[in-house]
């Protein structure tokens, strides 16, 4: 058997190729970025085609810079951004430029109209769907059907994003568990999609595609995509995951009861577990793990890593076009003390989350004043989303059972003064290893090894991981951050009203 094997993490901003040894050792990486668009307000778009041409760029390059014979690459997987519908023809050409992503909220009445008559409690409880309702396959796809007839009727399948890229790759429309259990008729505990359900919500079943498990070898490399990927046709593709559950796998998700927080452009933190976390009060969200008869029940924000994006972005420009902005901006939330001066931020930009009362609440710093300095704010953003992160936690603790430790996976856990921040306001002990943002990657890899045969099984998770840092909470942070966290809640509980007011607005 080839000695590599290829993954790639689709997340919101862009895609990640990563090739690894049969041993699970990470060798090389590339990341390409792709655009979202927002036409309207709840509306976020991204095109498909955006996400081949990133997955062919990627994959030259990974190949360039690696240095690795293509013909030594055995097989490959994908980890895929949730909640994506991509309709195609009978021919597979694409029905609509782009597509709605995981955090769309268009379809807000067609979800709110079938949940009032079918009942919310009911719906959540089978499928474990606890993101705000509209965002579920299921849901855009009604709207599509009320708004955009013409393009509806000519849809053969909707694939999600990574089974549409699969399909490019192997010319195979099949979909696997973790994905499908974000569709919104997925019966969690029956491991299977309900027809009956989607019957009620007047949705043809022929649209969906079968559903095999995350490590079956779907087929190999269609010649065109051999050629564009710089890839041989025998190169095996193994169906892959939802994100959230990959990087469930990736982040040591093997056994019960393991949790960690994924720190990305949206953020969660996820427990694994043989029996889904399911509660109509706290609403976590569910997928069916990529392991089989296993769960990834989390709780989460929708925008962290984007809402410290917007602040690089929009507050420092000048450090735009530095190598490493975000380290600079590390080094001026250093100089500002823990509570940034009494400054809040909530980080709600894209949206409220499950642990909010409302999807219309909005982000806004909170007691902003003239001594307040760029440093500030920075930091602000920073500690803003480990307080929502936190209330998250507090959410889940009340759930289940955690450890007393939690790793950190995912592009923010490169930042010490951050995982700092992050064991003060948690009040735990915080875990960094050697996988860090590759998480969802390793996940995906750890699919392609077992699916083509080069591993028994996911074991050997846990010996990838080296522990490289931990994080103790500091008893003085601790104490100012508990102090700031019930007035971080009020002032989210004024916001999510105010959200409301505007959203009703009409002007």
């Amino acid at each position: 058997m080839k000695d590599y094997i290829i993954a790639y993490d689709f997340g919101t901003g862009g895609v990640k190729a990563s090739l690894y040894r049969s041993d699970g050792s990470s060798v090389c990486f590339s990341f390409e970025e792709y655009q979202t668009y927002y036409p309207r307000v709840g509306w976020h778009e991204q095109k498909p085609a955006d996400w081949w041409s990133a997955i062919c760029l990627s994959t030259n390059k990974l190949l360039k810079e690696s240095g690795c014979d293509p013909a030594d690459i055995e097989a490959l997987a994908i980890s895929g951004h949730s909640l994506v519908v991509v309709p195609i023809d009978k021919d597979g050409n694409l029905l609509r430029e782009s597509v709605p992503i995981w955090s769309d909220t268009r379809a807000d009445r067609e979800a709110e109209e079938f949940l009032d008559r079918y009942g919310y409690d009911k719906w959540y409880l089978k499928t474990g769907n606890g993101f705000t309702q509209s965002m579920y396959s299921v849901f855009k796809l009604m709207w599509h059907k009320k708004y955009e007839p013409e393009m509806f009727a000519k849809i053969d399948c909707v694939l999600g994003t990574k089974d549409y890229i699969n399909f490019l790759l192997t010319g195979e429309r099949l979909a696997d568990h973790s994905y499908a259990s974000g569709h919104g008729f997925y019966d969690l505990k029956a491991k299977s999609y309900d027809f009956d359900l989607l019957a009620e919500m007047e949705l043809p079943r022929e649209i969906f595609t079968d559903i095999v498990p995350s490590t079956k070898v779907i087929g190999t490399l269609t010649p065109k995509a051999s050629c564009e990927l710089g890839l041989p046709e025998s190169v095996k593709v193994c169906c892959g995951g939802v994100d959230n559950s990959c990087m469930a796998l990736g982040g040591r998700g093997i056994k019960d009861g393991r949790v960690y927080t994924s720190l990305g452009s949206s953020s969660w933190i996820a427990v694994t577990s043989h029996q889904p976390i399911l509660d109509v009060d706290m609403v976590p969200f569910v997928f069916a793990h990529v392991i089989p008869d296993m769960y990834a029940s989390a709780t989460s924000i929708f925008s962290a890593g984007s809402t410290l994006q917007w602040v690089r972005d929009e507050l420092c420009k000048d450090l735009i076009q530095e190598d490493h902005p975000f380290v600079k901006m590390d080094e001026l939330a250093k100089s500002s003390p823990v509570g940034a001066h009494k400054l809040l931020l909530n980080p709600s930009f894209a949206g409220g989350a499950g642990t909010d009362t409302t999807p219309n609440v909005r982000g806004a710093f909170i007691g902003l004043d003239l001594k307040h300095s760029r440093a500030d704010m920075i930091r602000s953003s920073m500690e803003g989303i480990a307080f929502a992160l936190r209330i998250a936690l507090d959410d889940l603790k009340k759930m289940t059972d955690l450890q007393d430790e939690m790793l950190f996976v995912g592009g923010g856990s490169k930042s010490a003064l951050w995982m700092q921040m992050f064991a003060d306001i948690y009040d735990m002990k915080i875990l960094r290893t050697n996988v860090g943002q590759d998480a969802g990657s390793l996940g995906a890899a750890a699919l392609a090894a077992v699916g083509c045969g080069m591993w028994d099984d996911f074991s050997r998770i846990d010996d990838i991981h080296k522990l490289e840092h931990e994080n103790s909470p500091i008893p003085e942070n601790q104490l100012v951050y508990e102090k700031l966290l019930p007035i971080y809640k009020k002032a989210t509980e004024y916001l999510s009203e105010i959200g409301d007011l505007i959203c009703n607005l009409d002007i």
